[in-house]
């Protein structure tokens, strides 16, 4: 609903010539509208939960490339539903007249066509339209490797520094 000052609604009442005791009340009518639409308690967010990471320890899935699609459930909510979640928008969004006229067939037609609304109704959020890159990890961070270039790092710096002081001495 649009947010309207109640100076103006005042001053434009005031100005058709209504009686000061009708202008009061009208306001006060409007002010207790307004309160009683700020005391309805809205329902809290959804908290969620994002899907897309895959894990490979063992190196299975090397040289093989995938892409896929950010969404969003709620987090009590199974990832294991959120394909039949989008089948679903999927439908809702095909007896729509659009979606007759264009149906979605496959999951990316799905999330590149089907409006936010019907996808919400479903408890799914797609974050891309478009699919990304499905990245892959050996779930280690290689700290060895780290230790090695920050040694090489302050070896550098630490010649780079001394070359400098000597060009100063010249």
């Amino acid at each position: 609903m649009p947010k309207v000052d109640l100076e103006l609604v005042k001053m434009i009442l005031q100005r058709n010539e209504l009686d000061v005791r009708l202008v009061s009340q009208i306001i006060e009518d409007i002010n207790t509208e307004v309160k009683a639409d700020d005391e309805e308690e809205k329902p809290p967010p959804v908290k969620k939960q994002f899907c897309i990471m895959v894990s490979d320890p063992k190196g299975e899935l090397e040289g093989k490339d995938f892409v896929g699609w950010i969404l969003q459930i709620p987090e009590d909510d199974s990832p294991f539903a959120t394909e039949e979640r989008l089948i679903r928008s999927a439908y809702e969004f095909n007896i729509t007249p659009k979606g007759r006229r264009l149906p979605v067939k496959t999951i990316a037609e799905v999330c590149e066509h089907v409006p936010t609304r019907i996808a919400k109704e479903q408890n799914v959020w797609i974050k891309t339209k478009e699919p990304v890159y499905v990245l892959r990890t050996g779930g280690k961070v290689p700290l060895d490797e780290i230790k090695k270039k920050m040694r090489q790092v302050n070896e550098d710096q630490a010649d780079g520094g001394a070359e400098f002081v000597e060009e100063e001495e010249l």
